[in-house]
Formats: C-alpha cells, structure tokens, sequence
C-alpha cells in the first residue's frame, strides 16, 4: 500500500485519496482507508488537509527507498562518452549528463590535487619578450602561462629551464612541499635562480587552483516551479550554493560508503538541505574513493533513477580514472 502511495504522489504531485489507490489495488476503500490510517500512525504518511488524500512524510521515503524501491533497471540509461577526454572535461560531462538524465542538481567533485602529479613541462619563446610555461599533469590537465619580460629572453636560458624543470619536478605531486623546495637549488647561477623564480607562478598557481574542485550543473532545475516552496529554504539553498567549500562537506559523507549514499530531509545535518534529498556515491580507485557523484533535489523526486544514475556515474567515472592514473 505505501508503495502504491509513494509512486503515485511521485508521479502526480498530489496527496493520494483512498478511492484512486482502491481502484489500482482492488481493495475495498475501508480496508484503503484503514490501512492508511495504520500507515499515518506509523508515521509514514501524513493528511496535509483533513479532506485531502495523503502524501509520504520522510520516514515514509526513507522506508520506499530502504524496502520497497523498486531494483529493477528500467528507465533512462547514463552513457558517458569519457574515452580519450582530459578529466576536467570528464568531470563537466559527467555533471552535465547526471542534471540532464535525472532532472536534478548534479554535483561531481574532483580528486583532490595532491592525487595529481606534473607529467611534462615546455618553456617556449614566442616572441623576443614573452615567454610561454605549459604544464601538463599526469590526470591530463593542461595549464598555460605567458610571462613578459623587460629584456629578450635567451633562447639558452629558455632551453636550460625546460630541462631543469622536467629533470627536477616531472613526477611530484601539484600538492608536494618538495615542489617549492626543487625551484630554489642554491648551487644554481644568480641569473638562473631568477628566471625559476620568475616562471614560479605557473607551478604554485596550479596547485592553487588547477580544478576548482567542485562541478555543479541544473541549479534552474532545482529551483523552477514549486520545487522549493518555502523562501527561506530557497535562500539558504542559494547560500550554500556559493559556499563551495559547504557544498564539498554535504557530500563528504559518500566517499566512506561502499554504495550509493541517500539522504532524506532531516537526515541531511546542512540547514539548506534540511527539506532536500541527497543521493551520492564515491568513485576512484578499487583501494581509494577519490571523489563523489550526487544529485540534489526536492523530496518528492524519483529514486530509482536517482539512484541507478548516480551509481552508473560513479562506476563509469571509476573505469576512467583507472586508465588515467594508469598511465602515469
């Protein structure tokens, strides 16, 4: 009977009646009407006009989603197109795929920098003055840079970094303290030290910012319609929207779980979150969760696909970062 409700107020949006649930049931509408009573005093259900039909309250989603989802695997499908692609851009189609299939707000965090390590570098004199560092990371980013500089740049000197560079960094981590260390080496030259320290930017800039992190995709999505009724939980939502740093510790929780991660309204411990649903999985490497998959969304969302979506996701995202980190 709760199945019956739950799926037909997901599929409606309406509070379900004794009488429509009578019907898909073939049940008498007093056998209806009690048994939904018995599911109120449960606390599975709730009357949210005394005339009105039913809706599921979070104890009741949490029982669909935990005992009577269905584990069937209709539905829309997840296809990833992620061979060959930088994981910068593995991360936004991923992202963007998960919005579009589930009709949520998708969020995918990246693997944290230190999981990174520099693969090449190129120092490149493109004019007299100005210099160009390209620096390219084992998981496939590529970060460029242009340095001008008050005199023209001897092609020796320009030719002597890009060795130096590549025998001393290629293979530390973005995040390593040995990085800084290897630019400074005090037997250098005085002129040598100060064209390292003038290129310096590009390797501490990258570890600063290369991925920002956090890939966030169907904000209008979440936020169209009657999604979000209430105007403080839409400005708290839109607070945590912008605090990317709240936003990565309401999906920390997935990366400790072996499956897809669901949580419920209340369940959630972020204010903004308290009258959304989570659903979350980590993906990485077999002996390491590196980062998450989730969707964001109202409580009356579709679970199964949820679900299924955020699992393919994870585990096709998993296959990607195997072959990348792989080839290190």
């Amino acid at each position: 009977m709760l199945r019956k409700l739950v799926e037909e107020y997901l599929d409606a949006g309406t509070p379900v009646g004794s009488k429509s649930l009578a019907a898909e049931v073939r049940w008498g509408p007093s056998t209806v009407r009690h048994e939904l009573a018995n599911l109120e005093e449960l606390g599975l259900l709730a009357h949210p006009h005394t005339s009105a039909g039913r809706i599921p309250t979070e104890a009741g989603y949490r029982y669909f989603v935990d005992r009577l989802l269905p584990r069937d695997e209709s539905g829309p499908r997840l296809s990833l197109s992620l061979v060959r692609r930088e994981l910068d851009e593995a991360m936004r189609v991923t992202t963007e795929t998960l919005s579009q299939v589930t009709n949520l707000l998708a969020i995918v965090t990246a693997p944290p920098i230190e999981t990174s390590t520099i693969r090449h570098i190129e120092v490149l004199v493109l004019q007299p003055q100005v210099l160009m560092v390209v620096v390219i990371t084992s998981t496939g980013g590529v970060t460029k840079r242009l340095f001008t500089f008050p005199r023209p740049v001897d092609s020796g000197l320009a030719d002597w970094a890009a060795s130096y560079l590549n025998e001393r960094l290629v293979g530390l981590g973005l995040g390593a303290r040995m990085l800084h260390q290897r630019l400074h080496e005090p037997s250098l030259a005085s002129s040598e030290r100060e064209f390292l320290d003038a290129l310096a930017p590009v390797f501490t800039d990258l570890e600063e910012t290369a991925f920002d992190g956090l890939y966030v995709e169907g904000t209008a999505r979440l936020l169209r319609g009657d999604r979000i009724a209430d105007v403080s939980d839409l400005n708290a939502l839109m607070d945590m929207l912008e605090r990317r740093v709240t936003l990565l510790g309401v999906i920390q929780a997935a990366l400790s779980e072996r499956d897809v991660l669901v949580r419920i309204g209340t369940e959630n411990n972020t204010p903004a979150m308290r009258s959304l649903a989570l659903v979350a999985a980590g993906y990485g490497l077999p002996q390491r969760n590196l980062g998450a998959v989730s969707v964001i969304g109202p409580l009356r969302m579709d679970y199964g696909q949820a679900i299924r979506s955020v699992r393919e996701a994870a585990t096709q995202l998993s296959s990607f970062i195997a072959e990348v980190y792989d080839e290190r």
